[in-house]
């Protein structure tokens, strides 16, 4: 779900930046043969940047704060941290955040007959609605969590009332990001240099 930070963790190239676009849509070690190698190395380290992130400290206890909702906390962080990414995007890119995302569509545009269905249906609605640039703004995190709860084959509710623990703890979790992007930014860069079997 936070596809602005895996997209700009892999910026130095556009195969790479689809690679880690996909990562959410390609499932299990077979389907990775149907991508070239660029490609398929980027979704292999958005697994790994995914299992690094869901088990860093920060955001281990973040999701507890949670408490019974811990379980869908986890989405809710995500769409949050993309927020916060784009709301100091200048902290940490030169680029202005509409140059990249729309580089992010041109790729998913030039590359939309090799996307899997689900996300060949997403790109056109993300670029129309600049979903990725709209995260600068703090409502959009409220609408893409709820939007996200409709395509949940159950449970939305129980994703929906994420966003009142949100409201309530945000300078802790603004606090949780401060503590754990840079770390990520660390781990990502030691995952670009490892062997892609690694």
């Amino acid at each position: 779900m936070n596809y602005l930070a895996h997209a700009w963790l892999a910026r130095h190239s556009d195969d790479a930046i689809l690679g880690a676009l996909l990562g959410d849509f390609v499932f299990g070690q077979s389907a990775l043969a149907d991508w070239p190698p660029a490609v398929r190395a980027e979704i292999v380290r958005h697994r790994r940047i995914d299992r690094y992130t869901d088990d860093h400290p920060a955001v281990v206890a973040t999701r507890m704060r949670f408490g019974d909702l811990r379980r869908y906390a986890g989405i809710v962080l995500d769409v949050y941290f993309d927020h916060c990414l784009a709301r100091d995007w200048a902290r940490w890119d030169a680029t202005p955040l509409d140059a990249f995302t729309g580089r992010i569509y041109r790729i998913l545009d030039e590359r939309r007959g090799r996307l899997p269905p689900r996300l060949a249906a997403l790109a056109p609605r993300m670029a129309a609605h600049d979903w990725l640039g709209s995260y600068a703004r703090r409502e959009s995190v409220d609408a893409a969590v709820r939007g996200i709860s409709t395509r949940l084959s159950r449970n939305g509710d129980r994703l929906v009332a994420c966003l009142e623990r949100l409201r309530t703890d945000e300078a802790h979790v603004q606090a949780a990001f401060a503590a754990f992007f840079p770390d990520l930014l660390r781990a990502a860069d030691e995952l670009r240099q490892a062997p892609p079997g690694a």
